[in-house]
């Protein structure tokens, strides 16, 4: 099992970046067609979507998407039980545009329409596919990343050597090498003989 777990690690944290990056480009697209009409800035609508001038947008779904692309990061340089808990931020992120999806699927056409017709225009607005997209993206990242808070623990992990030294007593205990195989010794375990 380990030996298999270690190998879904390229897998789930490439699954995860790319939907994540779905996610924060699809955040960053309209959720609504107008059919070309145009609305003035009014603010938020009742449902805290935004309804500005980039109508049927919603703001929060990009920043959540940038959150999780930085959750992916993160999951790719840390260790142990931090590895495991910035997964499961990743988790509780997805859902939230998730959520986030769902809220903008019945409010949005709604606070759209009341904008435009502010306006003076009269237009039935319409679910655009990139909210569907979006949807669908969080939903395999929040999959992938709960992958990840199962799968961690067999997970390779960078090496300790290039971890700073955690006092200066450590700092002082690397001795400095004496002869040759002394520098390739040194160099073995991940010191630097020039110091």
């Amino acid at each position: 099992m380990t030996g298999d777990a270690r190998r879904t690690f390229g897998p789930v944290v490439l699954l995860g970046l790319a939907a994540s990056g779905l996610v924060a480009f699809g955040g960053t697209r309209a959720w609504v067609d107008t059919g070309g009409a145009t609305g003035g800035v009014n603010g938020l609508g009742q449902s805290g979507m935004a309804t500005t001038a980039d109508l049927g947008t919603s703001p929060l779904a990009g920043a959540l998407g940038l959150v999780l692309l930085a959750c992916w990061g993160v999951v790719l340089v840390t260790r142990r039980w931090f590895r495991r808990a910035v997964a499961v931020l990743a988790v509780v992120t997805a859902l939230g545009v998730v959520a986030t999806v769902v809220t903008g699927a019945r409010t949005l056409p709604d606070d759209v329409a009341a904008q435009l017709a502010s306006t003076g225009q009269s237009v039935e607005p319409t679910l655009a596919p990139w909210l569907f997209v979006t949807g669908a993206a969080a939903v395999v990242v929040a999959l992938a990343a709960a992958a990840a808070v199962r799968l961690a623990p067999a997970w390779p992990e960078m090496g300790s050597r290039y971890d700073a030294p955690a006092d200066a007593t450590e700092a002082a205990a690397v001795e400095q090498p004496r002869t040759s195989l002394d520098l390739w010794k040194a160099l073995d375990e991940g010191h630097d003989p020039t110091r």
